[in-house]
């Protein structure tokens, strides 16, 4: 898989499962974010992050589909638009080639000392258009 496209595999556990015995929509959130967080680090740089830091403003999740227990799931993240202080990221939740649910989440980028909203630099902005899906 190319740098337009993360992806990681998980398979259900108990600890995902709600009282309606499917994946909790709160997992799904974390799904969101730990497959930003973990592109991210494939993409970014000590000096990078030593300067700046993202921070969610906003989470758009639509649902199709339930996970259950034992269901291996695919979550697949991919970088939308970029501008001035914010970056679109976009989440698919797969079980083989059926969509689950999908995400757009708001990042901000903040100066890490500051943590105000800094415009996004263009040596970030290069590395967000080289790996927009």
């Amino acid at each position: 898989m190319n740098n337009n496209r993360f992806s990681y595999t998980l398979i259900i556990s108990e600890n995902d499962i709600d009282t309606l015995n499917h994946v909790n929509n709160v997992t799904y959130l974390h799904w969101v974010q730990n497959a930003a967080q973990k592109h991210w680090s494939k993409l970014s740089n000590t000096a990078i992050d030593d300067k700046y830091v993202w921070v969610v403003i906003r989470h758009e999740i639509d649902y199709f589909l339930p996970a259950v227990l034992n269901d291996v799931i695919t979550v697949i993240t991919y970088i939308g638009d970029s501008y001035g202080v914010k970056s679109e990221r976009f989440v698919e939740i797969k079980k083989d080639d059926k969509l689950l649910a999908k995400a757009k989440t708001i990042w901000c980028l903040l100066d890490k000392k500051s943590m105000k909203p800094v415009k996004v630099p263009s040596e970030i902005m290069n590395l967000l258009l080289s790996n927009k899906a």
